[in-house]
């Protein structure tokens, strides 16, 4: 900010004289005559007020006023400098007037709250769904290389499925035509979990299968209907479009970049307390319920998951993060009409 051409009738402000060249300090005296700021004392020098520069106010650091050739004055007395500042016309900006202001620092700090919220919302899921799809799908599996293995050793055992049965859900599933014009890559790993029915999809490509989820479902035709809603999820990169919102810039720049390793850690943790928004699991519904029709199952089966799935205690992990409710299981049954 500049100062202004008045002239005024303020006192002389001491103050300590830099050149800019050298370290050596010289004491001054500045006055203001006739639109020209005035040196006197171990210096003597004239500038014209609109040359100069003066830094904000604050309410510790010293004000500093800068000449064109980098010289500068450092003014502790900020008392006596505002009445010269004031007998000059000189005003703020609007900006420092809003940082001394405590309505002024509410409003911007409500402001920055309320523009994060606002791109935490509607600008992010965006932004991470851009950068999920431009992620190469061999970046994606090295974010699900060990996940499954930590888990494992946290969470499942061993499916006790019996193999041929396991080889029989999978064959049917292989089975199936999917919509479009492809489908992700996905392999069916059965586990036992110690916490209750669940299903998932890895970025790896894994759809993890519990053996209490075969167990609740009432016919093959409803595992095949949880199966096709999974890869729904994994078609349309749900599990890293939440990763990338959930640590934001920091796992898109790993992403980017090719550094995965801070990303994989934060995965388990994830996926035990996943919860995908009501629009990403109707673009999963959407899918399976396409899935089922395109082979000729009726939508009824996938009606029937929620159904069983709404019978269980809510604590169940997933239920957390695929809520079964009465609406979800009206849309279903509503488009097979």
């Amino acid at each position: 900010m500049t100062l202004d051409h008045h002239a005024p009738g303020a006192a002389p402000v001491p103050a300590r004289y830099f050149d800019g060249q050298t370290s050596r300090l010289y004491h001054v005296t500045l006055s203001v005559r006739d639109g020209t700021a005035v040196l006197a004392g171990d210096i003597e020098r004239s500038c014209p007020l609109g040359e100069l520069h003066v830094s904000e106010r604050s309410s510790h650091a010293v004000r500093k006023v800068s000449f064109p050739d980098g010289a500068y004055l450092e003014i502790a007395d900020q008392a006596a400098f505002n009445d010269v500042l004031h007998e000059t016309g000189h005003r703020d900006g609007w900006v420092v007037r809003l940082q001394q202001s405590w309505r002024g620092a509410l409003l911007a700090t409500v402001a920055t709250v309320l523009a994060l919220w606002l791109s935490y919302q509607y600008l992010l899921p965006v932004v991470a769904k851009g950068v999920a799809y431009a992620i190469p799908q061999s970046v994606e599996r090295q974010l699900g290389q060990g996940v499954l293995d930590f888990l494992d050793g946290h969470v499942f055992e061993a499916s006790k499925l019996d193999g041929a049965r396991q080889q029989a859900l999978r064959a049917r599933f292989a089975r199936l035509a999917t919509p479009g014009d492809s489908a992700p890559a996905h392999r069916i790993a059965f586990r036992k979990s110690k916490i209750g029915p669940n299903a998932f999809a890895l970025p790896s490509g894994d759809i993890v299968l519990t053996d209490e989820m075969v167990a609740l479902m009432p016919d093959d035709d409803a595992i095949m209907g949880v199966l096709a809603h999974e890869l729904g999820h994994l078609q349309q990169r749900h599990l890293t479009r939440r990763l990338i919102q959930t640590s934001a810039v920091g796992a898109g720049a790993a992403l980017l970049f090719g550094d995965v390793s801070t990303v994989v850690a934060t995965l388990p943790p994830l996926l035990l307390d996943l919860k995908y928004s009501r629009d990403v699991e109707r673009e999963a519904d959407d899918y399976a319920i396409a899935m089922l029709r395109q082979n000729g199952i009726a939508l009824e089966h996938l009606a029937q998951v929620f159904v069983a799935l709404g019978k269980l205690d809510h604590g169940t992990p997933y239920l957390s993060s695929h809520p079964a409710s009465a609406e979800r299981i009206e849309r279903i049954r509503a488009a097979q009409r």
